[in-house]
């Protein structure tokens, strides 16, 4: 028998063992049989990520922007050298279909190409004679050792939608990403090796909710930024604020889709499908909520149910299937709980997907999709992120009932509207309560020279993702105003606050 692979840290350049001797497993989720063992790392391998983060942080605060900057492009030339490799990696751990790990990948590439030109956006302001003979001009400069948690559903994008940026503006970086899928991490870490990033400006660090403290609580640390669930969201805004760190922190969704009776159904309802069932309902922007307007509740639910019955389950390698499977076996019990939930509740159960044959197959954590209608406000199969391939139906009489429904949920996360009136689109996009709006788009995630987050419950704390938010997170402004004096100017002491003349 071969020895199960071990995925240790990635910390000053290289792989190095935890001190710990708790271990996890990593599991291929279409097969459900564990494929590597992951050290639960705590405070001792996080010291020494923070060390070598710190020493490194000395070179590369000073390395010029332009070297920074190149170097960001030839990672972008490796990610697209390895683009089958890292897309296999994600698929196999995650369970994603190769498509769909594919579009993630991209999406975190094309933050690298927007970081590659962040020297542009860190030149600063310059004011000349703003009093007679004072000058004064701002600089952004990096701010020290910086630190992700990243969640399992994007192994690759997530990441990269920190980490790029923070380095390019001459920070170090410490990763923590998922303890269920971290393989793709440590290959970016091994990239961005092969692309000439000295040893200590990015490591990867693994664990659970003991490194995640660890890291909160590290004195060295200067940023925390965060992806995953609303209640975990809120615990590490609040500890990282509390001991001084700059925190982004960004939580779950139960994003809607509002469809008017006068939308496009065909391009409507495949839209839908695929925001609700891509990745298995695994996405922070994943449509989990439809509110059918007066008339097309009835026809759009045929078109779903239609749609639905084509869609081909079966592990992500095939790249002739849709839809993978969950990332866990407990987690498909989750699932399928919410499922009872919301029959339980009384909502109309179209589609169920326990009584899909690959539910019940026998290998891996697949559950089919399910459907159900008639769901009132109050039910908690609305309420709360399933985070699985279930899409709830509502139904609403007019556009201002919809449009409440919407606003009235405790999550601002991504929202989307189907229609061909302008003037309703106008009014929609102006007027709901959501960070991330989309019309006719179901997953409107902004592209990388743009800023990701929610509002209300999606997110904790004032900053964005990535784009300028994640420019200005990662530095720290500093504003100089500068007087040079003259032979002719007088030396007296004046102790009035200084004004402009």
């Amino acid at each position: 028998m071969t020895e199960t692979k071990i995925i240790n840290h990635w910390i000053d350049g290289g792989f190095q063992p935890s001190a710990s001797d708790r271990f996890g497993n990593i599991y291929n989720p279409a097969t459900g049989a564990v494929i590597a063992k992951l050290p639960m790392g705590g405070a001792v391998d996080l010291e020494t990520a923070v060390k070598s983060a710190r020493h490194a942080f000395h070179s590369w605060s000073t390395t010029s922007i332009t070297k920074r900057a190149q170097l960001m492009f030839k990672f972008k030339e490796l990610l697209e050298l390895h683009r089958d490799e890292l897309v296999d990696i994600i698929s196999l751990e995650h369970g994603k279909v190769i498509p769909d790990a594919a579009g993630s990948l991209q999406r975190g590439i094309e933050v690298v190409e927007f970081a590659c030109g962040i020297p542009h956006l860190l030149k600063g302001e310059f004011s000349e004679q703003v009093g007679t003979g004072v000058d004064c001009y701002s600089m952004r400069q990096p701010i020290g050792v910086c630190a992700g948690v990243t969640p399992f559903n994007f192994p690759a994008m997530v990441p990269m939608w920190m980490f790029p940026i923070a380095i390019v503006c001459g920070n170090c970086f410490i990763l923590k990403p998922s303890e269920k899928d971290p393989s793709c991490s440590v290959k970016l870490a091994e990239l961005l090796k092969e692309a000439g990033l000295p040893d200590g400006v990015m490591n990867v660090v693994h664990g659970d909710k003991e490194m995640v403290d660890a890291i909160l609580e590290h004195p060295d640390i200067a940023t925390f930024s965060f992806v995953g669930s609303t209640p975990v969201a809120e615990y590490v805004y609040n500890k990282a604020s509390s001991s001084g760190k700059r925190v982004q922190a960004l939580g779950g969704a139960k994003n809607h889709a509002v469809v008017m009776p006068d939308a496009d159904l065909e391009q409507t309802a495949n839209a839908i499908i695929g925001a609700a069932y891509g990745s298995a309902g695994e996405r922070c922007m994943a449509i989990s909520a439809v509110i059918a307007v007066d008339s097309i509740a009835e026809p759009l639910k045929e078109i779903l149910v239609r749609k639905m019955g084509a869609l081909k389950i079966g592990p992500g390698n095939d790249p002739s299937n849709d839809m993978g499977p969950l990332i866990t076996k407990e987690h498909k019990k989750k699932v399928m709980n919410y499922i009872q939930d919301g029959v339980s509740a009384g909502a109309e159960l179209v589609i169920d997907g326990r009584e899909h044959p690959i539910t019940n197959g026998g290998e891996g954590f697949f559950l089919g999709p399910s459907l159900f209608d008639r769901v009132s406000p109050d039910m908690k199969i609305y309420l709360e992120e399933i985070f699985g391939p279930v899409l709830v139906m509502l139904r609403a009489k007019d556009f201002q009932q919809a449009l409440d429904l919407v606003n009235n949920n405790r999550f601002g996360n991504g929202v989307a509207v189907f229609t061909s009136n302008g003037s309703i689109a106008r009014e929609f996009t102006n007027k709901v309560q959501i960070g991330m709006v989309g019309v006719n788009v179901a997953i409107p995630v902004p592209l990388a020279f743009y800023s990701f987050g929610g509002w209300k419950d999606s997110i904790y704390g004032s900053s964005n993702i990535y784009g300028m938010d994640g420019v200005r997170f990662f530095t720290k402004l500093k504003t100089v105003t500068t007087r040079w004096p003259d032979l002719n100017q007088s030396s007296a002491v004046d102790l009035s606050m200084p004004t402009v003349e």
